[in-house]
């Protein structure tokens, strides 16, 4: 009788195991499918025919004589999102529509589907990413520009950038292709500048009554713990309420401004619009920026509420921040991928998703009507007559370089809520503006004509 015992707890403890192995199993598959699939076929390449913009143009096309477009200026603008033959550029955002692309779920496994026959349609337009292109000529930098109401991606473009069908020789050392594999939109964090004054001013509008009541004074120069700040040539504002010093980008009244606010505060309003997390566009990973105010000192904190010294911000999320506070307080966030299909079957299509409340609707009400403020007082190139612009400039001191350039901010409009960010690096003051004009009456005229 004991060894039936003994027998019959160990056939229990067997089943027992495999009971539990099954079901760790089965929770991991349910979890994990999606990702073992997409790894198991990536030395196959993506299970596509075509990549296609917004229009319907062909981008890449790995099964056909013509593997990208014939316009050499699209395939320059489009490498960084499509990937090249060559495996310098992995499309990771492609990559996490395999499943469906090759034809698989988590209950049918694989299904039959054809390889090469899926079709990815993009939410960029390839003549918005030319003319972005052609706007940064040979600086390095990124645009991009999105619809804040639906997330579409309308322009992400980086430079450097090369013709897949003519990639250069890089030899080391060569500065002129520093980056030139990386999506600066997407994987890159720079210090922003005075468009970072906008994180601070949200911050004030939030926390203190009285702030539209101030006065700050500038004589061109301030002094914080025994370190000299100053506004861009020594030019003193004189006195200004927050509204004319954010116009005039007044580095003296936002000294004064962030110690105000306080570290503790300024910390939280830039955590809280996510300059230190990462965005997840299409399955990718944006790199995040940093803030870290703990234990600094007032200099610290000044420097920090005028876009310097702790201050790195992605591209992308910034931008994000501004369709937020076009949108009062929460925007849609960004996507690349509209439409999935495979043998004609529509296999995946992108439905907006909104991110957390980034600003209050009343801060966000204010910063409209500030940053338009400085559109007509100090942005003439992007000042159009039709359409409300309302955007920041900023200028980024980099140690050993030329200043770069920033310039962000939003279209106020019913027909055309964009949202937008420029960056061109060692570009100077100024820059960045000039750039985004060009983009944005791209982008407009795109979609003055989808809606006729």
């Amino acid at each position: 009788m004991k060894n039936i015992a003994s027998r019959t707890a160990m056939a229990l403890l067997l089943a027992g195991l495999l009971l539990f192995g099954l079901l760790t199993f089965f929770i991991r598959y349910f979890i994990f499918s999606d990702d073992w699939f997409s790894h198991s076929h990536s030395s196959d390449g993506l299970s596509v025919e075509r990549v296609l913009d917004r229009g319907g143009k062909v981008l890449y096309a790995p099964k056909s004589d013509q593997t990208y477009s014939k316009n050499a200026a699209v395939r320059r603008a489009t490498v960084h999102l499509v990937g090249d033959t060559k495996g310098y550029i992995d499309p990771l955002m492609l990559r996490q529509y395999l499943p469906e692309l090759a034809g698989f779920d988590k209950i049918n496994g694989t299904y039959g589907m054809q390889s090469g026959t899926g079709v990815v349609e993009l939410t960029v337009e390839s003549s918005i990413q030319t003319v972005a292109l052609q706007a940064l000529g040979s600086r390095k930098g990124t645009v991009g520009v999105y619809n804040y109401r639906t997330g579409e991606i309308l322009c992400a473009v980086t430079s450097p950038t090369f013709d897949p069908c003519d990639p250069p020789v890089v030899e080391d050392g060569d500065s002129r292709w520093d980056g030139l594999y990386l999506h600066r939109f997407f994987s890159a964090a720079y210090t922003p500048g005075s468009i970072f004054k906008l994180v601070t001013t949200a911050a004030a509008l939030e926390t203190i009554p009285d702030i539209l009541d101030q006065h700050f004074t500038c004589t061109g120069s301030i002094k914080v713990n025994g370190e000299v700040i100053r506004c861009q040539g020594g030019k003193a504002h004189g006195e200004q309420t927050v509204k004319e010093a954010l116009a005039n980008s007044c580095n003296c009244a936002f000294a004064q401004i962030a110690q105000e606010v306080g570290p503790s505060v300024l910390q939280r309003k830039a955590e809280q619009i996510g300059v230190t997390q990462s965005l997840f566009v299409d399955g990718y990973r944006t790199r995040a920026g940093s803030f870290d105010l703990t234990g600094a000192d007032k200099n610290r904190v000044a420097w920090a509420g005028i876009g310097q010294d702790v201050d790195l911000v992605n591209p992308c999320q910034y931008m994000t921040y501004m369709g937020a506070i076009a949108s009062g307080g929460r925007a849609a966030l960004p996507y690349l991928v509209r439409r999935v299909s495979s043998n004609g079957e529509e296999r995946y299509r992108a439905e907006p998703q909104r991110s957390q409340i980034m600003i209050t609707r009343d801060a966000a009400e204010v910063l409209t009507e500030f940053m338009h403020n400085n559109v007509v007082r100090m942005y003439a190139p992007v000042n159009f007559s039709d359409v409300k612009v309302c955007a920041k400039s900023g200028t980024a001191e980099v140690a050993g370089s030329n200043p770069t350039s920033t310039f962000a901010g939003f279209l106020d409009s019913e027909k055309y809520p964009l949202a937008f960010v420029v960056v061109v690096e060692e570009g100077g003051s100024g820059a960045a503006s000039p750039v985004a004009a060009a983009v944005l009456r791209a982008c407009i005229n795109v979609m003055y004509a989808e809606s006729k």
